[in-house]
């Protein structure tokens, strides 16, 4: 048989447990931000030395699996992307005006995205003429501000009018659209 409770002591119970479960939660909040802060945001191995490296003048900072200078972020570094001489137009071409891509590899589409968003007044897919493209993407020339990332054997950066094509094996495409990054950044030569 079930004891009877008054409500007053089923209240007083009720809160007494909301306020031990908020207890611990702040307890668990606390110790979450003083743990990252501890840490001082590096891959936790203490050893800031390899969290950092200087190309060209330039400070790159590897920070959650990323190398980062400024607001840029790149998933390799410039000594680990393939010499690729190519003449490129700068990024300030591409600045305030706006940028489609069309890529058959969405990390290297990503890439892409997150550094030329700042640059670009917009980036956006879109098709080239004359491929077949899936979804209702505009379709846009060499006349427009493009970038066609597409996996093949041979690895290439290439740009024809305002077409810049990176093409490379899907294990190369990223470090070939960093290497693309690092030439309009001028960070690279």
């Amino acid at each position: 048989m079930q004891r009877l409770i008054s409500k007053h002591d089923e209240e007083e119970k009720r809160k007494r447990n909301q306020i031990i479960v908020g207890i611990i939660l702040v307890v668990l909040m606390v110790l979450s931000v003083l743990g990252f802060a501890l840490q001082g945001g590096s891959d936790g191995s203490g050893n800031e030395e390899t969290d950092k490296l200087t190309y060209n003048g330039f400070e790159f900072s590897y920070i959650n699996e990323l190398w980062a200078i400024g607001n840029f972020a790149f998933k390799y570094n410039p000594n680990q992307v393939p010499e690729i001489g190519t003449d490129l137009k700068d990024a300030t071409y591409y600045q305030g005006l706006p940028l489609y891509i069309y890529s058959e590899n969405k990390d290297a589409e990503i890439e892409v995205y997150l550094n030329l968003r700042q640059i670009a007044e917009r980036v956006q897919p879109a098709c080239l003429e004359g491929l077949e493209c899936p979804g209702d993407s505009p379709i846009k020339t060499c006349t427009d501000n493009f970038i066609i990332i597409k996996e093949t054997n041979n690895s290439r950066i290439t740009q024809e009018n305002n077409c810049v094509y990176i093409e490379g094996t899907k294990d190369e495409i990223v470090k070939l659209v960093d290497q693309f990054l690092f030439k309009i950044l001028k960070i690279k030569e």
